[in-house]
């Protein structure tokens, strides 16, 4: 198969190349996650090679690799799409192999995805890098991604990346990235008046295209609230998305959380809440009673555009000591998310 633009880099004494995978190639990815995690990677179906083959297939799953002149696989990234032709990319399953670390492979090959995804007309990728180190969130930064938000207690305890050295008998909290590729559509943001501050700042500093906005003086909150519940096992956890905010939010969350955690046994709740819609505004800060906090701005295909992401924790032990972080504005909005934990 023909490199993407025939473009050979030199790396050491040898030479690398870059392409996207195939549908008939999804064993490569299974391979490779298994090389670097083991079978402690929680998203289960990367390791079945016809799911990952069907999703390439599908156009809902991008896999850029990297190779070394003997056609050895040196580095792979994944991206995601909820749909085929979605706007924003998940960018995720990056893994690089032993023989290639401290080439900046990871790098060079994340650049030609997102090479790839701009040429495409995407307006961006979103990534989720893991906190208990800084070196992923380095390359985020070097390719010209931000910090949106910090997702404490995302990473489940059994996960064991080579790359991070020991196994860490705790839940781990991920650093959330938004790499800019085209601009966005134009829209007013409703952030809730106690994090208008930090909402505004991250989105002028990953320009997301978004208007901070009062919500309109005649707007009417509806009687119930449209909930969506999504739990993951792999991950011991659960995302709720309210559709559409209700004079209800607080009290159906409320049950909700009770369930998911006294039920349901989860380590974690996550929240998401649409930004473009005045209701959110509205109700959210009624949630700090329930011990919900916030997380960042995140993408949701459940809802119209970003979410205010918040997130509460159960079972999980989180501590500022096992976070790093690689950035200035890394460290403030960490310092914001750990401020407004419940005491």
């Amino acid at each position: 198969m023909t490199n993407i633009d025939s473009m050979n880099d030199g790396v050491g004494t040898g030479e690398v190349s870059f392409r996207y995978l195939l549908p008939e190639e999804g064993r490569l990815v299974s391979e490779a996650i298994r090389v670097a995690y083991g079978d402690s990677y929680d998203a289960r179906w990367v390791y079945d090679p016809a799911e990952v083959s069907a999703r390439i297939a599908a156009g809902t799953y991008v896999s850029f690799v990297a190779e070394s002149a003997a056609g050895a696989l040196l580095c792979h990234e994944g991206m995601s799409l909820a749909a085929a032709g979605d706007a924003v990319g998940h960018s995720g399953q990056a893994v690089t192999m032993p023989a290639a670390r401290g080439q900046h492979i990871f790098t060079r090959t994340k650049r030609h995805l997102m090479d790839w995804a701009t040429e495409r007309g995407l307006a961006g990728l979103y990534s989720e890098a893991t906190a208990a180190h800084p070196y992923s969130q380095r390359a985020n930064l070097e390719l010209g991604a931000h910090e949106t938000g910090f997702l404490l207690g995302w990473i489940p305890a059994s996960v064991a990346n080579d790359a991070a050295g020991e196994r860490r008998p705790r839940r781990q909290s991920a650093a959330l990235f938004y790499a800019k590729l085209n601009d966005g559509q134009e829209r007013r943001v409703y952030a809730p008046e106690r994090h208008h501050e930090i909402i505004g700042r991250t989105i002028e500093l990953c320009e997301l295209r978004g208007t901070l906005a009062e919500p309109p003086a005649d707007a009417e909150l509806s009687e119930r609230t449209e909930l969506h519940v999504e739990v993951d096992a792999d991950h011991n956890l659960a995302l709720i998305t309210a559709k559409a905010p209700g004079a209800d939010l607080e009290a159906v969350v409320a049950a909700e959380r009770h369930h998911l955690f006294h039920n349901r046994c989860l380590d974690a709740v996550y929240l998401d809440l649409p930004l473009e819609d005045p209701a959110t505004a509205l109700v959210a800060d009624h949630l700090e009673r329930l011990g919900v906090s916030y997380a960042g701005v995140f993408p949701n295909s459940r809802t119209d555009g970003d979410v205010l992401r918040m997130q509460s924790l159960h079972r999980a032990r989180i501590s500022a000591d096992d976070i790093s972080v690689a950035s200035d504005h890394g460290r403030e909005l960490l310092d914001y998310v750990l401020a407004d934990l419940p005491r």
